[in-house]
């Protein structure tokens, strides 16, 4: 098995060898098997893989990860489509002050006597 032709990065095709709960096995070429860990499929959540993909089917894969000591590659789907990338709804600001209160801030230089004054208060 010969690793050194594919980096980091690299956009292949492959195909589809196996499917486990766990994620997809991907034949990139004769001697050369990368797996799709089952969090890199699809963004959000996956109950089933046999319904992302089947046996056969020829998909386009990303390397993320090459793993030279255990003659691993690791795959990824998830970042080559065109999908959000949340599937959690946008959520309002919530604000914990009144926005219609008219009195804002007073300048530090306006209170800033009054803290010393407080502060040297204690040293009394």
């Amino acid at each position: 098995m010969n690793l050194t032709n594919y980096r980091i990065g690299d956009i292949l095709t492959g195909t589809v060898t196996g499917v486990q709960p766990y994620g997809v096995f991907v034949l990139l070429d004769d001697q050369v098997q990368g797996l799709i860990h089952i969090s890199e499929c699809t963004s959000g959540y996956v109950d089933d893989l046999n319904k992302v993909v089947h046996l056969g089917d020829q998909v386009q894969v990303m390397v993320l990860d090459i793993d030279e000591y255990s003659q691993k590659l690791s795959l990824s789907l998830r970042t080559l489509a065109n999908e959000p990338t949340s599937t959690m709804p946008a959520h309002k600001k919530f604000f914990w002050t009144n926005q219609h209160l008219t009195a804002g801030y007073r300048a530090i230089a306006e209170v800033k006597d009054d803290w010393i004054s407080e502060a040297l208060s204690f040293f009394d």
